[in-house]
Order: C-alpha cells, then structure tokens, then sequence
C-alpha cells in the first residue's frame, strides 16, 4: 500500500492535471510546516463538485451540498472541497448556502489562521492569504477577519480555538481571546455529541490542564461543566492537601497523568472530587475540613454530567466506578487477601492504580497503598486473580437449593475460601457446602 503522502499527492495530481488549480489546505499544512506528520491530507481546488465526481467516479457527494466530495485512493479517505465563499450562518453551525469562489476568498472564510494556509502538492509551494505563516512562527492562535464574526458562524470554533491553543501550545491572540469570552454563550447552540468530542480530545492532549484552564478562565466551561467552578475556592485540609483548593488539586493531577490516557481516566481524573464542595463541613472537635460521603455522591454527579453530554453507557460506567471506588485505596492494607483480589480484578483496576498514584503525588506523596498493591500483583501472578469456580450452581441445585439470595451467598462463601487459599479442590469445596447447609438446618 501507498503511504499517506504519496496517495494525497497522486490524488490532488489528477485534479491538476485535468486543469484545475489544486492544493493541499489546512490541518496538514499548518503540521508540516510545523514539523509534525499529518495525520490525514484535505485537498481544496477549483473544480467544481461534479466535476471531481467525474475524475473519480467512485467518490461520494454526501457533502456535495458545501462542495465536498469524500474521494477513497488505495485505503485512504480524502475530502476534496471546491474553494468557496460561505453564506449566513443562521443556525451557529452551518452556511445557508455556498458560493464557488477563488483560493483567497476560500481561505478567509476558514477559522484561524494557522489553519487558512495552502500547499501546492507538487512544488510544496505555501500560498498564504491570512498570515497564517507568521503566526504559526510566533505560536499564536488567532481567528480571521473579525473573531466575533468568525465565532458567531460557528459556534464550535469557540472549542476548536481552545483544542488548538492546548494541542499546539500557541497562545490565544487578544483579541480573539476576548471574543471567546464575550461569545461562549453561543455554546449553548451546539449539540452535546460534539462538545463532548472537542472535551474529550482537550482532555486527552498532553497539555490537558492547560486546556482545562483555558475552558474555565474562558467561560466555556459553564456550557460543559459548570460544576467545575465550585471547586475553585473548595478548600482542603492542609495537612492532607497542602497544594491548594479543590480545583487545583484537580488540575495538578491532570498534568500528572501520561501523554497518552484514555478518555475515561482523564474524565475520572476530572470528576474524581467533583463533590466536595457538596459534602463539605468542617469537623469543629478534630479542627479539620471533612468531606464524608464525596466518593459516592461524586459518583451519582458524574453520571448526571456524563450523561448530559451523552458519553456511551461502558464509558459512564468505568468512570464512576472510578469515582466511586478511589477512596478504597485507603483500606487496601486492612482488606482480607480475598477481598484484595477481588479490588484488583475490576476492569477499571488499572486505571484506578494511576489515578490513585495521581491523587497522591499531587497531595501527601504518599504511595504506601499504591506499593502494597503493586507487590501484591507479583505475589498474585502466578495464577488467575479470580480462578474458576469450585463449585456451580447446577452443584447447589443437586444439593435441594432452589436459585436465590441464598444461592449466591453460598457461591460468594465458596469463591471467598477458594481466594484465601483455604479451598484448592473440588472435593473439599463441596465439603463446606455439606457443612454450610447442615449448619443452617
């Protein structure tokens, strides 16, 4: 197979050669020109959308409608837009209408700078009618033409301008920073689906907290979630969280984490403390903050919110349990080694462990349950956390039970001897079955 380039430049060829003016435009400029390996290749041209259906029959026109037609060559996926100019934006999303215009006309109606460039495939040659290079050289990001115009068009540019400035560690231009702020209202037009999808991939950059600061300090934020603003201020006590409040206690964390971590350790992350300023009391006999309960309410909270922006059930799921689970790390020490090896055994376990690590590393630096854990991995790993079962139901059922809550209890008394090493056969688990039942008769 073709590598990425080379396919996106033998497809912008055929354009070329059929007389239309061609070039590479946008995100894959703007990377290269930063060093980085695009990701994907958008080809903008002259040609109009029938006229690219011509050269590739087997295109797709489902955006034929803005001039995009979606080209595939050898595995890979290419929109061909026709250069434009946009109508009115009455729905704070998309054009009412479009207009094929010329290269200059299409590169101001795009969003910021960094992102109006061109690439001539074949020369490399930059065509820039937005400045876009400079900017890129002094790392700024900066709307064009008039930021609250450009915002106004499309509200989910408030969010892409936040991704871009956290994704590329460039500074918010002024002005176009001021328009965020007095514009993040709009947000209120776009769907939960797509925040959700520009959150998520804020939160999974490395500069995560960064980018949590920039939605706060924006106001964005109140439109995503607004309960994070309860946390500024939230205090903690010192003893245990000498870094700060509540929401700088979050943020610490987040930068702690990994370059790479899946969008629900860093929603975790977020979410972990998420009720501590509604579980908040102060303790007047131990002279101390308290905030009992917090796990569990954070974990009914961070549902509602995950919820709200329509986050797939498996996900919520990992997430509050998460939340909910992260103050168990406290008791590991004390568990019974069955119950130890059921905490490990949990899906979200793993992810649990770093956020766990996180929490402490951002507070008291204390990683005596997070060791114990980790030891108990190797001590554990020369068989399953969770073996198969001694003994089944269709056993229980050959002894005269009938499925029910005495059932399982049996089954849980089984699994909980078996994990602590006191049952190893089948013989000897059926044995304190027989005990278990003649001691209940």
């Amino acid at each position: 197979m073709s590598d990425l380039k080379t396919t996106a430049v033998a497809t912008a060829q055929r354009l070329i050669n059929a007389n239309h003016t061609t070039y590479f435009a946008g995100g894959c400029v703007r990377d290269h020109l930063l060093g980085k390996k695009p990701k994907d290749y958008d080809i903008a041209t002259s040609a109009t959308p029938d006229q690219v259906q011509a050269l590739f029959p087997k295109s797709d026109s489902i955006g034929a409608h803005f001039g995009v037609i979606l080209v595939k060559e050898k595995g890979y996926a290419f929109e061909i837009a026709t250069f434009r100019h946009d109508g009115s934006y009455k729905d704070g999303r998309h054009p009412e209408s479009v207009t094929f215009s010329s290269p200059e006309e299409d590169a101001h109606r795009r969003d910021f700078t960094v992102n109006g460039l061109f690439q001539h495939p074949l020369t490399g040659e930059i065509i820039d009618h937005v400045h876009g290079h400079e900017d890129l050289e002094a790392k700024a990001l900066r709307a064009i033409g008039n930021p609250s115009d450009r915002f106004q068009e499309d509200a989910l540019r408030l969010l892409r301008a936040i991704r871009f400035a956290t994704v590329l560690d460039f500074r918010i231009e002024t002005d176009t920073w001021i328009a965020i702020q007095e514009n993040s209202f709009l947000l209120e037009k776009i769907s939960p689906e797509r925040i959700r999808d520009e959150f998520t991939r804020i939160l999974t950059t490395k500069e995560r907290a960064r980018g949590l600061d920039l939605l706060t300090k924006s106001g964005l934020m109140r439109y995503i979630v607004p309960e994070i603003y309860d946390l500024i201020g939230c205090e903690q006590p010192p003893q245990w969280h000498p870094e700060g409040d509540v929401y700088t206690h979050t943020r610490i964390m987040l930068n702690m984490l990994g370059s790479e971590v899946t969008p629900e350790l860093a929603l975790a992350v977020l979410l972990h403390d998420i009720a501590k300023p509604a579980t908040y009391s102060y303790d007047k006999t131990e002279d101390r903050i308290r905030f009992n309960g917090h796990d569990r309410v954070g974990a009914e909270m961070a549902e509602a919110i995950l919820r709200r922006l329509r986050y797939s059930n498996k996900s919520i799921e990992d997430i509050t349990a998460m939340v909910r689970n992260h103050m168990n790390f406290m008791n590991v020490q004390n568990m019974r080694t069955a119950k130890v090896k059921r905490f490990m055994s949990r899906p979200t376990f793993e992810q649990e462990m770093e956020l766990h690590r996180v929490d402490c590393a951002s507070s008291n630096g204390l990683t005596e349950n997070y060791d114990f854990l980790r030891t108990k991995e190797k001590e554990f790993a020369a068989e399953p956390l969770i073996p198969p079962a001694l003994v089944t139901g269709k056993d229980l059922i050959k002894f005269g039970l009938k499925p029910g809550p005495k059932f399982k209890d049996i089954l849980n008394d089984v699994q909980t001897e078996q994990l602590e090493g006191n049952l190893t056969d089948r013989e000897s688990a059926l044995a304190f079955v027989r005990a278990q039942l003649e001691n209940c008769n």
